[in-house]
C-alpha cells in the first residue's frame, strides 16, 4: 500500500525513532540556526565551526545532565554500560543541522558571500521547522487550520532566526 503522507516519501526523517530523538533533532535545528543568526565570522567554515563545536557542546552538556541526574535518583554511580548508552544517545541535536549546513557549504563554494549563504541556511533551518510542524499533526485528526497554526508556530523558530541575523549583521 501506498504512504499517504501528503509530501510521499522525504528523503528528510523528520520523526527519529523515539520522541526524545525527535525533540533532539528539533532543538538541534533552532540551536544551529542560532549560532548561525549570531556568529560574527568572515567565513562559511568558520560559521560550520562554530555551528558544529555549539552542538557539540550542547550534546555533552545534556548527557552529563542525564548522568548526574541518574545518580541523585538511584543515589549510585552509573555503570559503564549506563555511560555508553548515555553516549550512544541523542546525537540528533547535532545532526538535525547537517542540510542547513550543507546548503551554506554549498553556496559559498558556487562564489555565494557568506551573509547571504547564512541567510539562504536559516531559510533552510526555518524550512526544516516547517516540516516538524507539519508532522506534529501528522496521523491526528486535526483540521488544516490547526496544522497550518503548527507549521507557523514550528516556523516561527527559524524566523526569529532570521529576524535575529537581520538585526545584528
Amino acid at each position: 500500500m501506498r504512504s499517504r503522507h501528503p509530501f510521499g516519501r522525504l528523503p528528510i526523517r523528520l520523526r527519529r525513532e523515539d520522541e526524545e530523538s525527535t525533540a533532539a533533532g528539533i532543538y538541534g535545528i533552532i540551536v544551529g540556526a542560532a549560532v548561525m543568526a549570531s556568529a560574527h565570522v568572515d567565513t562559511a567554515g568558520a560559521v560550520i565551526a562554530a555551528v558544529g563545536v555549539t552542538l557539540v557542546v550542547y550534546w555533552l552538556a545534556e548527557r552529563y545532565a542525564r548522568l548526574v541526574a541518574a545518580r541523585i535518583h538511584a543515589d549510585r554511580k552509573p555503570t559503564w554500560r549506563e555511560v555508553r548508552h548515555q553516549l550512544g544517545q541523542g546525537w540528533e541535536i547535532v545532526t538535525a543541522s547537517a542540510l542547513p549546513l550543507i546548503v551554506l557549504a554549498a553556496l559559498t563554494t558556487r562564489g555565494v558571500g557568506v551573509t547571504p549563504a547564512v541567510y539562504a541556511a536559516l531559510g533552510c533551518s526555518t524550512l526544516l521547522l516547517c516540516l516538524a510542524g507539519w508532522e506534529i499533526g501528522h496521523g491526528t485528526r486535526l483540521s488544516l487550520l490547526e496544522r497550518t497554526m503548527l507549521i507557523v508556530v514550528a516556523g516561527g523558530f527559524g524566523g526569529l532566526m532570521i529576524g535575529l541575523k537581520a538585526v545584528l549583521h
